[in-house]
């Protein structure tokens, strides 16, 4: 018999009558001692398998003495790890939380298969990869996902940003650390807006005060307002993102589509009839430049703007245009007068285009009221 195996027995003749403190005490010198002792190979296999063997013990404390002694390791036996991984929770713990001998599948594998504490744990660690992330997006609970966006390691992609914002956005807290983010996606950004819009419209409180039909139309139109404002602060390259996120869910409506080109959004705007008409772009942003009044319709149209509010949209086009080389401050209130005195003294002017006027109308006296807010709250500063 080698002397492996004889180490090996007289090993486990000892642990068959030692008291669980002792071998729990040998547990853990027998980890150190294989993870920073020079030792003969024969030596070194017999101690991996006196480790395996210990796996095994009835006594928590002396899987945990092992799991303390080869936690922080790289070198420590990749079956000993994957075992007191799956060992329980005060065992595994300082494992799933230390261990650098996990590959990305094997967190991704204890993601799927694990408690909410073993997620919990993998959320925490030092380094989290953007698969493990991933996963944790996808299944993860609130307390899981709290723990990963906490943790300034962690990598999380966009469409991890996403889902959790679709799982789990109705939390505040968890909007929160979203809304900390430096780098949100806008359309990440826009369904946390809308869940906050949600929650308003869900506050009993609120309905009391104002009715439910007021406040959901109330909570659409300040949701209809700040998604304008944030189109006009999206990076270039994100806007075809944003745009197709909000045509998905089902926001590129006409209304909508004309407040931000009342607005000046016009970099949003052009990219948001890209998409709806599928012409391509640098075509679109020529015609709503410098296009003729027949090429501008025919683009509206071919985006599926009907002709009795495609014809309201094409004024709205040129008036901008004038707009925009002048004083582009006042650009929402100026095309709404031009486009009120064109069309709604007009008796043939279809419901349709009155409908939408309407709108504008309410969107410049809007803007009217925040200017005043705002010059009223520079003055209160300038007296102070």
């Amino acid at each position: 018999m080698s002397g492996r195996y004889v180490i090996i027995e007289a090993f486990l003749r000892w642990a068959e009558t030692a008291k669980a403190e002792s071998r729990a005490r040998a547990a853990n010198a027998l980890g150190r001692a294989y993870l920073q002792s020079e030792m003969p190979q024969e030596e070194r296999a017999a101690a991996e398998m006196a480790m395996t063997y210990l796996l095994d013990d009835p006594s928590p404390r002396v899987r945990a003495a092992l799991a303390e002694a080869v936690a922080r390791s790289p070198n420590a036996p990749r079956n000993v790890i994957l075992s007191l991984a799956e060992d329980q929770p005060e065992i595994a713990g300082q494992v799933i939380l230390l261990s650098p001998v996990f590959t990305e599948a094997d967190l991704v594998d204890l993601v799927l298969r694990g408690s909410s504490v073993t997620r919990v744990l993998i959320a925490s660690r030092g380094r989290v990869s953007r698969s493990v992330s991933a996963a944790l997006a996808e299944i993860g609970g609130e307390i899981e996902i709290l723990c990963l966006l906490e943790n300034d390691g962690a990598s999380l992609s966009r469409a991890s940003l996403r889902r959790i914002t679709e799982r789990v956005g109705d939390s505040a807290e968890i909007r929160g650390l979203l809304l900390d983010r430096d780098a949100l996606p806008s359309d990440v950004r826009h369904l946390l807006m809308r869940h906050v819009g949600e929650a308003l419209a869900g506050s009993n409180l609120v309905q009391a005060m104002i009715g439910a039909a007021r406040l959901q139309h109330v909570s659409r139109e300040a949701s209809e307002a700040a998604t304008v404002s944030m189109a006009g602060t999206v990076q270039h390259e994100d806007v075809p993102d944003l745009v197709e996120h909000l045509r998905q869910a089902g926001w590129l409506t006409p209304a909508f589509l004309m407040h931000a080109l009342c607005s000046g959004k016009v970099d949003f705007f052009a990219s948001a009839i890209t998409n709806l008409s599928t012409c391509d772009e640098r075509r679109v942003r020529s015609i709503l430049s410098t296009g003729r009044v027949f090429a501008v319709r025919a683009l509206y149209e071919s985006a599926g703007l009907p002709r009795d509010i495609s014809t309201v949209f094409v004024e709205a086009t040129l008036i901008w245009r004038e707009a925009s080389r002048k004083d582009g401050s006042t650009m929402l209130e100026h095309v709404s007068a031009r486009l009120m005195r064109k069309f709604r003294l007009a008796a043939q002017s279809p419901a349709a285009a009155i409908q939408l006027l309407d709108m504008v109308e309410k969107l410049a006296n809007a803007e009217r009221r925040q200017t005043a807010r705002t010059f009223a709250a520079l003055a209160a500063l300038a007296a102070a």
